[in-house]
């Protein structure tokens, strides 16, 4: 019997509960979901890749038909190669609906045996985006109701360095 693998690819820069929510509802679906880090170069990313691999390892240890892994080129020809015939896009309100419905198109366009899946997210992490979370971390903001602890510890570690260099006068 075939495997139903989905793959639900994106930046995760800084990965949020709104991710992990579309994670563990996703894993009571398929058989496996591959999240998979996109290397994005028109991003200026927080974390690298790799830190970003580590961090959803960290966060989704408890669901077991989950794998993290990263690629790089169209996400599409990444999904079957890992022979996903599913790929689960988040949206979060209208404003998303019509960038990802082009990206499903696309994707369709390009390979039509692999389907695109929109999830939306439980309502309390439906305002949730990862620049709204950066932005409240830089200014020292308290960002553990919207991310999970691997994040809010790394995000901190990050911030601090950043604060520390750029407030100290022995610097200038």
């Amino acid at each position: 019997m075939a495997q139903h693998i989905a793959l639900y690819p994106g930046s995760f820069d800084v990965a949020t509960n709104g991710h992990l929510d579309l994670i563990q509802r996703a894993a009571a679906l398929f058989d496996k979901i591959v999240v998979a880090v996109a290397t994005n170069m028109d991003k200026l990313p927080v974390f690298s890749v790799q830190e970003r691999v580590e961090i959803l390892k960290e966060m989704t240890q408890h669901i077991p038909n989950v794998e993290v892994t990263s690629f790089d080129g169209l996400t599409v020809e990444y999904a079957a190669q890992i022979g996903a015939n599913c790929i689960i896009r988040g949206l979060r309100a209208v404003s998303d609906f019509e960038y990802e419905l082009q990206l499903a198109l696309m994707n369709r366009e390009l390979n039509d045996e692999i389907e695109t899946i929109f999830m939306v997210p439980s309502v309390s992490h439906s305002f949730l985006s990862s620049s709204l979370v950066k932005e409240v971390a830089s200014m020292g903001g308290n960002i553990s109701d919207f991310v999970p602890p691997a994040v809010e510890r790394r995000l901190k570690e990050k911030y601090a360095k950043t604060r520390n260099t750029t407030c100290d006068p022995k610097s200038e």
